[in-house]
């Protein structure tokens, strides 16, 4: 299987990962998130430019992404149309 770079942080950074892009996308992604999480829930981390700490056990699960209902801008606002 082969390797690929895909970017990481704010796009400086970079890691190799298998050519699968289910082990690093999507729900199983999440999973493996949340199971690092868990196993390192009294890790203290840095929050706000560095400025505060919190366990990292103590930080909320994110929220899922709401169903979108309206209309869709693209290109430069100039035209839309509704969600289908």
């Amino acid at each position: 299987m082969a390797k690929i770079r895909i970017r990481a942080g704010r796009g400086k950074g970079f890691m190799w990962v298998d050519s699968d892009a289910s082990k690093w996308t999507g729900d199983q992604f999440k999973e493996i998130q949340a199971a690092r999480k868990a196993a390192t829930a009294n890790r203290m981390v840095s929050s706000g430019r560095g400025t505060g700490r919190r366990k990292l056990g103590d930080m909320p699960e994110p929220k899922a992404r709401p169903e979108y209902k309206g209309t869709i801008i693209s290109g430069r606002g100039t035209g839309k149309g509704k969600k289908k």
